[in-house]
């Protein structure tokens, strides 16, 4: 059984506990669930609680999240009754309805999954006091990450790795705990609550894209059975291939929890294709250690650089649009606002372009992509963000992607720009991809583009050379 961390609790662990509330976060399934695995194999009574906090519903309640989320719960909650209990749902603040809860079921404990970000940090921290107070334990599990963040760190001086090389290459020799199995039966006494969920729109306001992704473990887990049988072994070769599906599409499963990151990473590491797929899960929990060590860098940078950022609102919408006259940046843009999603070299190239073409403040760019992205993970969000900015975690901070000359090497049919920027579908092959003749090529109605490449990468350089 994977040990507790930071185990909060009155008395010994010895005697049987007779009820334990299981409280989830992103953590939405029951295979390979440390939290739910110690209640199930502890308690007489266990009892399920998901909270749908409105702290969290105002900061990150993004209309495609929360419709991802409460497929997810539906999902979590038909898992959990299928094996002898249910799902307690209820809105308010997390800390205030898990010791509430607690309370009624006369629970001794409360157990959840540990998580990086400042306000998962400070709910744990609250989540503690509180229930010290009613004489609760409080147990924070492994279970969001490959690696839990702390486990692997540089030296006894430094929390975290800044950079990735050095992480990846103690990451991979650690040994990981066992994958466990998703109980047989949950033990419950309690009156299971069959109230329905809400509706997206009495979350969240605004529009879903169309094609949003269905949320919940059993298509979590479907996906990757699809992926390991599909599309793994040939990862390394297709996956910055922009017009192909050569990405796994489990981003929003893993931040959500609906796949556990330990059970896709073991099973991946031995099949053909695995290296190059677990290092991206490496980089995923790179992130994690480091914004758990460094909670500031959501909002600051981790670098800084001493930009002197530009407000450009016209620019700005236009890149949010997808309307920069620079056809893969255009189409990345218009993939995130239709799907919620993004492919990773798309992402790649349309933040450079917002914070070395127009010298856009990185911090913009991460809030468009929170209000839309499915994952919408802050350690991620902001650690890639940072990284292509050059004040996070990059050796190279002063990189600029060329849209036109990613376009040609990841698109070089003009099949991915096509498919989202429907007023160049007439314009045979590689010509898509040179915003200069476009003027002439393209119908009315497509943009000239907004910045002249040279021209922007000389301003972005000559001012981060600028004292």
């Amino acid at each position: 059984m994977p040990r507790a961390r930071g185990t909060s609790r009155p008395g010994s662990r010895g005697a049987e506990v007779s009820t334990t509330v299981v409280l989830f976060t992103r953590d939405l399934r029951v295979h390979d669930n440390p939290a739910l695995h110690a209640a199930v194999a502890d308690a007489a009574e266990v009892v399920p609680l998901f909270v749908l906090d409105d702290r969290v519903l105002a900061r990150f309640g993004a209309p495609n999240r929360v419709a991802f989320l409460l497929d997810a719960l539906a999902d979590l909650r038909h898992a959990l009754v299928e094996r002898g209990g249910g799902l307690v749902v209820r809105r308010g603040d997390a800390v205030a309805e898990a010791i509430r809860l607690a309370r009624e079921t006369g629970a001794t404990r409360i157990h959840l999954s540990e998580d990086v970000s400042v306000f998962a940090q400070k709910r744990q921290h609250r989540l503690r006091r509180a229930a010290a107070a009613h004489r609760i334990a409080v147990e924070a599990f492994p279970g969001i990450t490959v690696v839990p963040p702390g486990d692997v760190s540089p030296s006894e001086a430094s929390a975290a790795y800044r950079v990735f090389t050095p992480y990846w290459k103690r990451w991979h020799v650690t040994p990981w705990r066992a994958v466990l199995p998703a109980p047989v039966s949950i033990p419950s006494r309690a009156t299971r609550d069959d109230a329905p969920l809400p509706a997206p729109g009495a979350l969240a306001g605004g529009h879903t894209a169309a094609n949003l992704p269905m949320g919940g473990e059993t298509e979590g887990r479907a996906r990757l059975a699809r992926w390991m049988r599909d599309g793994l072994a040939e990862y390394e070769s297709r996956r910055d291939d922009l017009a192909v599906e050569g990405t796994s599409g489990l981003s929003p499963y893993l931040h959500f929890g609906c796949v556990s990151p330990l059970e896709v990473a073991e099973r991946a590491r031995e099949a053909p294709g695995g290296d190059a797929f677990v290092r991206q899960l490496c980089w995923r929990d790179f992130h994690h250690q480091l914004l758990a060590a460094e909670p500031r860098m959501a909002r600051e940078d981790l670098r800084t650089r001493h930009d002197r950022w530009r407000a450009d609102p016209p620019s700005l919408a236009a890149w949010k649009e997808g309307r920069t006259g620079y056809p893969l940046v255009d189409a990345g843009m218009r993939q995130l606002l239709a799907e919620g999603t993004m492919h990773n070299r798309a992402r790649l190239v349309t933040a450079s372009f917002l914070a070395k073409h127009l010298y856009v403040d990185w911090r913009l760019g991460a809030a468009h992509f929170a209000d839309h992205l499915v994952d919408g993970d802050v350690a991620n969000n902001v650690g890639n963000w940072q990284w292509v900015a050059g004040t996070g975690a990059d050796t190279r901070p002063n990189r600029v992607f060329n849209p036109t000359r990613q376009a040609r090497r990841f698109d070089p049919d003009g099949a991915y720009v096509r498919r989202w920027v429907p007023e160049l579908e007439a314009i045979d092959g590689g010509a898509v991809h040179e915003p200069w003749r476009l003027g002439q090529l393209a119908p009315k109605g497509y943009p000239a583009p907004i910045v002249d490449h040279d021209e922007a990468v000389r301003r972005f350089l000559e001012a981060r050379r600028s004292p």
